[in-house]
């Protein structure tokens, strides 16, 4: 796309940059639609559009903001993490320490431990050698290498925020001389933001990972049958490949030739291998276990269902979930609450009692401990943690917005076709009539239904060629109004179609009418065949209730859901036979997308949160009005997928239970980071106004807890289906 700008930036761990890469991009480009971040990736992409920007504004733009962008290339998604910057922090922050180390190693040479702790133990004092102080300067210079500029952004913005906190805490206290602590608060804090980068990468890289899973090479397959090796980014919709075993699927497709067990669990979450066969869909990145296969390409590379699910993972991380929003909400009173308390206790304590350097310092103290990094940091992480933590299990969630509403959902409304049952009508039955046998009729159902598309045609071909049959070609095929078929099979002529062509046949008897009326009763559909003599026979099919369907609503129901409901646009009596055997007790059948919608609106009302699960097009809207939809992922349509917020890669319904669990999982994870960082603040606060706290043990005790509430968000990770 013309003006389309693309770049890579440096420093975007969390929502947090997002959010003030944003104002400071907005203005620049005047919509936020226009806007894309990819933390993923460390991805920012500019639309085009009006009014016009280049490329150095917008690198200038970031700049400001003390992180730095450079136009992007495709490369590994490492890349953004393992540069420059990732190995400057590491390095500064290892000099910060140990500048700092040497500088009290020389102090304390010099006069002895107590007088580099300083008099009261705290600081290095307002004796410290000249020598020792610049060794304490430089430590604090290179500790705050990368504090420095988001505290002066922050500054220029009047938006105080944790690294503001931070530098004015460092540099009063080496104002008054307390060049010690100085140094040590520093280390620590970039110590702690080192840390926060590590756990949210760590995060990040188990769906990374999915990016180097997909080969970069394909076998193609020539007209003389050889073939040969060229990188996958060049092979177009259409193109022929060979997959040989073991190797992994470069691209999706379907398979025309061979058969062969595919391990689809980097995609679906699926722990067996699936068996595919001609006409099978097959994904980039499964690994092909014990046959050869002959592909065809439908999708080129950028197009994969695993560069889809990269890309909105990456996205998702932008899309703020509730907590993160409150913390958000919370963060920006807090902030200069603490800003403002700091002051008070600087000057009003003294102007009353006197004391200024003592109140001074715990005004420092009171900065330092108010950081609200462990509570800022607490939630992303925790979010990042558990969508990466639902991919792995083949359940895509666009976002943290999404993560949360599974815990609280109420009610269900469950699509039929394709969402509880298989999608695929199968031959339930043969009867044949009037002299005819199965084989012979069978033969004329094969030859006639081969010209036509229509699912029920393409089960009863399958059915065909299960039974080992081999029929002529039909001649003189004909549609007639949609009811039916006409054709010459071995020279006679034959119809098929519905009860209601039988009917205009004027072939119909009472018992033929009885059986079928009590086949259609029973949820099948029914293909009568006959000439123009007489009823030959018919066939039953129906479509297949998935074998997880009951156990997933009674696992839905098991984890406090309240309601499940059907909502079907097929005939009643199908309806409330699928119902019957996934144990499904309310039933709407015969439903237009409209009517879905209205009863989606309805449920909405009557239970505030619920869930729409659906695989087609038809389905799509009725997702849209719940308060989260969720999509058959793996034979859903695109539309119901584009409309989701949750796709179920591996069309497997029980992860809806485990989603709502792993759900719980996260809130009550974020609810124990939050109240342990509020907590360890509360009391620091008490100590601070009694005397009893230090800066350097404020800086511990908010890294220490930094660290206990990122290992408990990244236990998410180690979570599993069926946990």
């Amino acid at each position: 796309m013309a003006n389309r700008l693309e770049f890579r930036v440096f420093g975007m761990d969390c929502a947090d940059e997002v959010a003030i890469l944003r104002r400071e991009l907005q203005p620049l480009v005047g919509s936020p639609d226009r806007l894309a971040f990819d933390i993923l990736r460390g991805k920012l992409t500019v639309a085009a559009g009006a009014p016009a920007v280049d490329a150095d504004t917008v690198r200038a733009a970031v700049e400001r903001t003390g992180m730095r962008a450079e136009r992007w290339r495709d490369a590994p998604a490492g890349d953004a993490r393992t540069g420059w910057q990732r190995i400057s922090r590491t390095a500064l922050t290892a000099a910060s320490g140990m500048l700092a180390l040497g500088a009290f190693s020389l102090h304390a040479a010099r006069g002895g431990v107590l007088a580099a702790l300083g008099s009261e133990g705290l600081a290095a004092g307002p004796g410290t050698p000249p020598a020792v102080a610049a060794l304490y300067l430089a430590a604090v210079v290179a500790g705050g290498w990368f504090i420095l500029p988001r505290a002066w952004y922050a500054a220029r913005r009047l938006r105080p925020d944790m690294n503001l906190l931070m530098t004015i805490a460092v540099i009063g206290a080496a104002a008054i001389g307390e060049w010690f602590e100085a140094a040590v608060v520093t280390f620590l804090f970039a110590v702690s933001l080192a840390l926060e980068s590590w756990s949210v990468n760590r995060a990040r890289r188990a769906v990374e990972a999915l990016l180097a899973i997909a080969p970069p090479t394909a076998r193609v397959l020539q007209d003389d049958g050889s073939n040969v090796e060229v990188p996958a980014e060049q092979v177009v919709v259409g193109t022929r490949l060979l997959v040989k075993p073991g190797d992994r699927i470069p691209l999706d497709g379907f398979v025309r030739e061979g058969t062969s067990h595919v391990d689809q669990a980097p995609i679906t979450g699926e722990s067996l291998p699936v068996e595919k066969a001609p006409g099978a869909e097959v994904f980039a990145g499964t690994i092909n276990t014990d046959g050869a296969l002959e592909i065809e390409v439908t999708r080129i590379v950028g197009d994969t269902t695993l560069a889809q699910i990269i890309r909105m993972v990456g996205e998702a991380q932008s899309r703020r979930a509730p907590s993160e929003q409150w913390v958000d909400r919370f963060a920006r009173v807090y902030t200069p609450a603490i800003l403002g308390l700091a002051v008070f206790v600087a000057l009003v304590p003294p102007l009353v009692a006197g004391g200024w350097g003592e109140w001074f310092y715990r005004a420092l103290v009171l900065l330092v401990i108010g950081c609200p990094c462990a509570l800022v940091i607490s939630t992303p992480v925790s979010i990042v943690a558990s969508l990466a933590a639902a991919a792995r299990q083949g359940v895509l969630v666009k976002g943290g917005a999404f993560i949360e509403v599974p815990a609280r959902l109420r009610a269900v409304a469950l699509d039929k076709t394709g969402t509880l049952t298989e999608g695929a009508p199968r031959v339930v039955s043969v009867t044949p009539l009037n002299g005819h046998d199965e084989g012979e009729l069978l033969g004329v159902l094969g030859a006639i239904e081969a010209h036509s598309d229509h699912p029920l045609a393409r089960a009863i071909v399958a059915h065909v060629q299960a039974a080992g049959l081999r029929p002529q070609a039909a001649s003189d095929v004909r549609a007639v109004n949609g009811r039916g078929v006409t054709a010459a099979v071995n020279g006679k002529r034959f119809w098929l179609g519905s009860h209601r062509f039988l009917e205009e046949q004027r072939q119909e008897t009472a018992a033929v009418h009885d059986r079928l009326e009590a086949m259609a009763g029973a949820g099948h559909t029914v293909v009568v065949v006959g000439t123009d003599d007489h009823v030959c026979g018919f066939v039953t099919l129906a479509d297949r209730v998935r074998a997880q369907s009951a156990g997933a609503v009674a696992a839905l129901r098991g984890a406090g859901v309240e309601h499940v409901v059907m909502l079907t646009g097929d005939n009643r009596p199908t309806a409330e036979r699928i119902a019957e055997q996934s144990g499904i007790s309310e039933v709407r059948a015969e439903l237009l997308p409209a009517d879905k919608v209205a009863a989606v609106e309805e449920l909405v009302r009557r239970y505030g949160t619920v869930a729409m699960i659906g695989d087609g097009v038809n389905d799509a809207p009725a997702m849209g009005r719940a308060t989260i939809g969720v999509a058959m992922g793996a034979a859903g349509s695109d539309a119901a997928i584009e409309a989701a917020d949750v796709a179920l890669m591996a069309d497997d319904l029980s992860r809806l239970a485990w989603l709502v669990h792993h759900s719980r999982r996260t809130l009550g994870i974020i609810r124990q980071n939050v109240v342990l960082s509020i907590g360890v603040k509360v009391v620091f606060v008490g100590l601070t106004f009694t005397g009893h706290a230090t800066l350097w043990a404020a800086i511990a005790a908010d890294m220490g807890v930094s660290l206990v509430v990122i290992a408990n968000a990244l236990r998410l990770l180690a979570v599993r289906f069926g946990t």
